[in-house]
């Protein structure tokens, strides 16, 4: 007896002791990994934004008027008031990001896609679904084959018809007025509602109201501030307004967290007042090659000359194109084979081979693309069509297996209370199964675009050109992408400057595109778990 328990003492204190060692093991070589990819990301950025090459006055100047308020507003809330800080912290977050992504809606509307055209589509999707929900109150009057033509009458026509008509007429209010109306007054009913909480209908209705008002001042503001009325009604209806309306909202629910407000001041008025200084003072800020004209420029065979920007157009277009075409597939697939199909053979089979088709290579993909698209089917090489449905094949099986998960992580005591309760299966799949799964579904669709973005193998071989001048401006217009962009100056375009100029900078700003994508991923799924 006294054998054993020497045995069993042994064992645990060897468990112990292996278990102990592999944990640090673990720690050691995640450390290694964080540290070495700092090390090449501030090697990267320092090539792209120069900060030491800005006069001492720049850096001590944002030191006291940024860092040090930073530093003392946010380390007192950490200590008394953690969720203000997050708070705070998510507000500055939410601007920066949403600031990003609306500067790339701003290119679409003014380089690709006009006002008046988006607002005639509006218009008509708008006038489709009032005359749908007309036709939906005529429910009991009408048999289910006549209310679905009426429907289906309804939609085609208005998408006909309206946004003709709208083109055509020969006066019609200006770029910023549409705008204001197709883009921010959506923007602003949803984040009125949020903002005006359990403040009633009045409230609600002032809420939105002001939303629309605030948009509506970027048709004064965008020419005040050099800007033009369009990039600025954009960036009011993408990045200000829901910024607004997320901290009012928040506010409004939890007004413990108002400190919280204080924090995301300190770091926007510390930034203003900083850049005023420095303009004042005279300082010269960093050389940087990352800068606005880098942005909006096209290539160029120097590096002081070359931008990013019919690249970052491409790569707009081609993750519309990517979105619109793999989100329904991978969604419905994935609804079918774990809703519907039923568990044999061919199911299993079809599960292996999509998790397989998940670690396939890239490349692999490109040549499928160029097969199947440009040879088989006759199309030509290099387009926004062709390169998206490329990539959508790329990232298809992982947003069809991150769907089936996403899924999967509903109870099933909910689809079987709502089985009990009368409802059919495609009843429990609509108003149960998709909205709780709808959250991981979103966050493994957006890491799956972050992947795409970052690709260049597929596009290579389906013969999208490195370079552009121009943005595209139709589906079948050629297309880059800043991959590819970043590719050309490195091989194409080989020499001391371009290595030490445009390919830093073109790499940052894909880091920050693919981080900005990741965030918004994370963010959904931390919400999504701490709601469960």
């Amino acid at each position: 007896m006294a054998t054993r328990e020497n045995v069993i003492e042994d064992f645990g204190h060897v468990s112990r002791t292996v278990g102990t060692v592999f944990r640090y093991l673990l720690l050691a070589a995640t450390l290694f990994g964080i540290v070495a990819l700092a090390v090449l990301l501030v090697y990267v950025a320092n090539d792209a934004i120069q900060p030491l090459t800005a006069d001492p006055g720049w850096h001590l100047t944002f030191f006291l008027t940024l860092v040090v308020p930073t530093l003392v507003v946010g380390g007192y809330l950490l200590r008394a008031d953690a969720a203000s800080f997050r708070f705070g912290a998510s507000v500055v977050g939410l601007l920066a990001v949403s600031t990003m992504f609306a500067g790339g809606a701003a290119m679409i509307f003014v380089d690709i896609v006009s006002p008046v055209v988006w607002f005639s589509y509006v218009l008509a999707l708008a006038i489709a679904l009032a005359g749908v929900v007309v036709i939906e109150r005529f429910d009991r009057r009408l048999p289910f084959l006549a209310r679905f033509a009426g429907a289906g009458g309804v939609i085609v026509g208005s998408l006909l018809l309206v946004p003709g008509l709208v083109q055509a007429l020969p006066v019609y209010p200006t770029d910023g007025i549409m705008l204001t109306l197709s883009l921010g007054a959506p923007v602003a009913l949803v984040v009125g509602r949020y903002a005006a909480a359990e403040a009633g209908r009045r409230g609600t209705l002032l809420a939105i109201l002001a939303g629309v008002v605030a948009v509506g001042t970027g048709e004064v503001l965008g020419p005040l501030l050099a800007v033009g009325a369009v990039p600025a009604t954009v960036l009011l209806s993408v990045a200000v307004v829901p910024t607004g309306g997320y901290a009012v909202g928040a506010v409004r629910r939890n007004p413990g967290l108002r400190p919280g407000l204080a924090f995301a001041a300190t770091i926007l008025g510390g930034a203003l007042v900083g850049a005023a200084a420095v303009e004042a003072l005279g300082f010269a800020g960093p050389q940087s090659w990352l800068d606005w004209g880098f942005l909006t420029s096209a290539h160029s065979g120097t590096a002081a000359d070359a931008g990013l920007y019919p690249a970052i157009g491409g790569s707009i277009l081609l993750m519309v194109t990517v979105a619109a075409l793999s989100f329904p597939l991978g969604v419905g697939a994935a609804v079918y084979l774990e809703e519907y199909a039923p568990d044999n053979r061919f199911t299993r089979f079809i599960d292996v081979n999509i998790s397989n088709l998940a670690g396939v290579p890239s490349v692999v993909y490109g040549l499928l693309g160029l097969g199947v698209f440009v040879t088989y089917l006759g199309q030509p090489t290099g387009t926004v069509l062709i390169g998206g449905a490329t990539l959508a094949l790329l990232i298809l099986p992982i947003v069809i297996i991150s769907a089936r998960e996403a899924l999967r992580s509903v109870p099933n005591e909910m689809r079987q209370a709502s089985y009990g309760m009368g409802a059919t299966r495609w009843q429990t799949i609509k108003n149960v199964v998709l909205p709780r799964a709808f959250p991981g579904i979103l966050t493994g669709t957006i890491l799956a675009l972050g992947r795409a973005i970052g690709e260049t193998a597929p596009l290579i071989m389906i013969g999208a050109p490195n370079v552009l001048f121009s943005l595209p401006t139709a589906l079948s217009s050629k297309v880059s992408a800043m991959p590819l962009q970043v590719y050309a100056w490195a091989s194409l375009f080989a020499s001391e400057p371009f290595y030490q100029a445009a390919v830093p900078a073109g790499v940052v700003v894909l880091l920050i595109v693919l981080l900005s994508m990741n965030s918004v991923a994370i963010v959904l799924r931390n919400k999504y778990q701490n709601n469960q």
